[in-house]
């Protein structure tokens, strides 16, 4: 017979005295948000003023208990659970008497003596989160102590606690107690959990996966993490799930997700073909990190610590640190994260040498700016990095000149040949990126650009209108085409284009156009315009000249 076991519950069914919910520590924190509250509260009220008789699915919950007992592990559904505690808790806050020690007990087993039962939460929390969560919530009386409380000062679990708390009695503000109350019994009577029930945790793991594997509700890396603490020492799990969620807390939910795709490219080293799921469980834990220890001590800590300062570039620990984060800036304005595997495997294998992460980055840096300026294609860059991480790897020269990390002098010759073409044609990320790295070059000191306005705009105008000094300064059409788009005749401006303004004479145009309110600009691209007398072909070809030329020293591109 097997030992898994599903039935569908009323909520009632759920919190009740036959079951003990308790949170595993190496479970994901409490993440919904008062968007996920939100769409809960909705769907209940508007299901309860349509259809006040009609069953309600809530969706399923996966749990590790034995057929004889009441200790339930939840290894999927805590959300639900835990959002549904919160609502009962504000339900119960707006009733009186008898009614509201009905709807408290769904969050608080009241004991018996004759039975021989404590009172006791009927949902317990993680240990970080736990005490916090029975104090406000299943404490009766605190709610409105924890509104009150500096949102500031708690972490995201506590603080999702208190902001859906919040909503909830937002919601409930404006209903009456009776309303309140039959919401509680639509709740309890008419919601409805199927409740799945395994013996031990590589079962529910199972199920877990099967339910979950498609869900829109969960991440990579829960399912994952499941099925990495599934196989872990018992005695080592409560040790391993604080090293995993100090790693998920310092990159924050979304980014550590991500992280899981980047470390399956540094071991896969080809496109994804299926589910990042599948493709990590085959080439990292299968092939590679089976004892969950060292997945997690060797792998997925040391990527989670390299992986922080490359998002955030606030790399501190090594010399030539702002050198390096100047450069993690600069990936960031690239049109795509291919680059970001090869980034993070040399940073976790030479995090602690300055000297080699930079002259890597650098060189990563030209070859990334290369293929997005040449429009290289997403299996052709990844191809490229899978390359480069093989060799950074195995520790192979990667400056010789066949080195993968290297441009060949034909991609040079063509990345050359669009930098000389007519750049503002080209995609506005590009050539907003290769004017301010080339902004860059022009520098002495080392720039930042954190204006959220930046634009690429033109010195002669797309369109000269007939008669005007425009039109006396280049008279013929064809030269106006051939060098309008180009670098020569380009500045950025940290303002919105004023099109009144682009047909202004020469002179106005630099004072009014090109100039910033405290005198001058903040861009050396464009302070070169401002020192200049006429704007002429002569000039602009000049000027595309140096700026080439700059941008090739800059790149190596020669």
């Amino acid at each position: 017979m097997s030992s898994l076991h599903a039935a569908e519950k009323a909520v009632k069914k759920v919190f009740c005295d036959d079951y003990e919910f308790s949170i595993p520590g190496y479970q994901r924190p409490y993440s919904w948000t008062t968007e996920h509250a939100g769409l809960l509260f909705d769907d209940l009220d508007v299901a309860m003023r349509t259809s006040p008789t009609d069953p309600y699915f809530l969706g399923s919950i996966v749990l590790i208990k034995e057929e004889r007992t009441r200790q339930a592990e939840v290894i999927d559904g805590q959300q639900r659970l835990t959002t549904l505690t919160l609502l009962l808790a504000v339900l119960a806050a707006k009733l009186e008497g008898k009614t509201r020690e009905s709807v408290l007990k769904y969050l608080n087993e009241q004991g018996d003596e004759v039975e021989g039962l404590e009172p006791r939460p009927r949902l317990v929390l993680r240990d970080r989160d736990r005490e916090f969560f029975h104090d406000y919530i299943q404490v009766e009386g605190k709610l409105d102590a924890l509104v009150s409380l500096d949102r500031a000062k708690l972490n995201d679990p506590k603080k999702n606690v208190c902001n859906n708390v919040t909503f909830f009695l937002e919601k409930t503000k404006v209903l009456p107690a009776e309303m309140c109350l039959k919401l509680a019994q639509f709740i309890a009577n008419n919601c409805y959990l199927v409740v799945v029930s395994s013996p031990n945790l590589q079962s529910a793991v199972r199920v877990f996966s099967v339910l979950n594997d498609r869900g829109m509700d969960l991440l990579p890396a829960d399912i994952l993490k499941a099925e990495i603490f599934g196989g872990a020492n018992e005695r080592e799990v409560d040790g391993l799930t604080k090293k995993w969620e100090d790693a998920e807390e310092l990159l924050g939910r979304s980014a550590f997700s991500d992280l899981f795709a980047h470390i399956r490219m540094i071991y896969r080293r080809q496109k994804q073909q299926r589910t990042i799921l599948e493709e990590f469980r085959e080439h990292v834990i299968v092939k590679e990190h089976r004892d969950s220890k060292k997945l997690i001590q060797e792998v997925i800590v040391p990527f989670a610590d390299a992986y922080e300062p490359l998002l955030n570039a606030s790399l501190k620990s090594t010399d030539h640190a702002e050198e390096i984060n100047s450069l993690f800036r600069w990936f960031r304005r690239i049109d795509n994260i291919d680059w970001v595997p090869p980034a993070l495997l040399c940073l976790k294998m030479h995090g602690e040498d300055g000297r080699f992460v930079l002259q890597f980055l650098r060189d990563l840096e030209r070859l990334a700016a290369s293929l997005f300026i040449r429009r290289q294609s997403v299996n052709d860059r990844i191809e490229r990095y899978a390359r480069v991480i093989a060799e950074l790897d195995k520790g192979a020269d990667l400056y010789a000149s066949d080195s993968p990390l290297q441009l060949k002098t034909s991609e040079c010759a063509e990345t050359v040949r669009e930098l000389g073409g007519e750049v503002y044609e080209a995609n506005k990320l590009v050539r907003t990126y290769v004017l301010l790295r080339l902004d860059s070059f022009l520098s002495d000191k080392e720039s930042t650009y954190s204006s959220d306005v930046i634009t690429v705009e033109h010195v002669l105008p797309q369109t000269v209108e007939s008669g005007s000094e425009w039109d006396t300064l280049w008279p013929a059409p064809a030269d106006r085409a051939a060098w309008v788009h180009r670098l020569g005749n380009l500045v950025l401006l940290t303002k919105k284009r004023n099109s009144s303004a682009s047909n202004l004479p020469f002179a106005e145009k630099k004072q009014k156009y090109f100039t910033s309110k405290k005198g001058g600009s903040s861009f050396v691209l464009t302070s070169t315009v401002l020192n200049t007398i006429d704007w002429t072909k002569d000039t602009v070809e000049k000027r595309q000249a140096e700026l080439l030329a700059k941008l090739i020293t800059g790149w190596r591109l020669a």
